[in-house]
């Protein structure tokens, strides 16, 4: 849905997942004309950033950057180093608790931080992500008490925020909904799922693996929707 020439400008960070397709449908459907930014952290998962290009294209944002930042550097996380490996389960009642080990430390701090300048320069108040905190309870920076720091911090941090008190906004959309009911509010926008990939261990040719943590959360929410899941049922 192309942004009418009125609409606010508005920063989406955009994965090439589920929630963050979601998360961008749901900002056009609110009347915003979205910029996409993207992150080419040192992800093993390559393949996501294909997606956000395709889905960038496919859903007319207005502009989409890929940004490098090197996290891959500091390690600590299954999804930027080779040598930890990306927890496999048969089905979500085997995914562990706690924070698990494909939490990237501080990523979602560093892309809020980044989307923040560039919704600076845009002269944008409104950043647009896709956390959620109950299908990935573990990682600490997907909770509410984070997304509302991070925007206390926004407002405290920028030109727009001294100068216009509150005036940026951090929305966080899917972040008490379960997979079922994003995939639902998505498909009720018209999201095309099929071009998207959230798998932690893709094949080379970005076949997603099935048995990852993100892998089995989407399975399980196209199933209690009644559906499969479009983007795996292609492998």
């Amino acid at each position: 849905m192309p942004a009418s020439n009125d609409a606010r400008p508005a920063v989406i960070l955009l994965s090439g997942g589920l929630d963050s397709a979601t998360c961008l449908a749901i900002a056009q459907a609110d009347g915003f004309a979205p910029h996409a930014i993207s992150f080419r952290y040192g992800q093993r998962h390559l393949h996501e950033l294909e997606c956000a290009r395709r889905l960038g294209e496919r859903m007319k944002v207005v502009s989409h950057r890929i940004i490098d930042i090197n996290l891959a550097q500091f390690g600590g996380s299954a999804l930027t180093d080779a040598g930890i490996a990306v927890p496999k389960h048969d089905t979500t009642a085997q995914m562990e608790a706690g924070i698990p080990v494909t939490y990237v430390p501080a990523r979602n701090t560093v892309f809020l931080s980044l989307a923040l300048a560039m919704a600076e320069t845009l002269g944008s108040r409104d950043i647009f992500i896709g956390v959620n905190a109950l299908d990935y309870s573990g990682y600490p920076d997907c909770r509410p008490e984070f997304i509302e720091s991070f925007e206390k911090t926004a407002n405290l941090a920028t030109k727009i925020g001294v100068e216009q008190p509150g005036a940026i906004r951090i929305h966080a959309p899917l972040l008490k909904w379960t997979k079922a009911e994003i995939i639902a509010k998505g498909i009720s926008l018209g999201v095309d799922y099929s071009a998207t990939n959230s798998c932690y261990d893709p094949e080379s040719d970005g076949s997603a693996c099935m048995r990852c943590d993100a892998c089995l959360l989407r399975l399980k929410g196209f199933a209690e929707n009644g559906l499969t899941d479009p983007a795996i049922a292609k492998n």
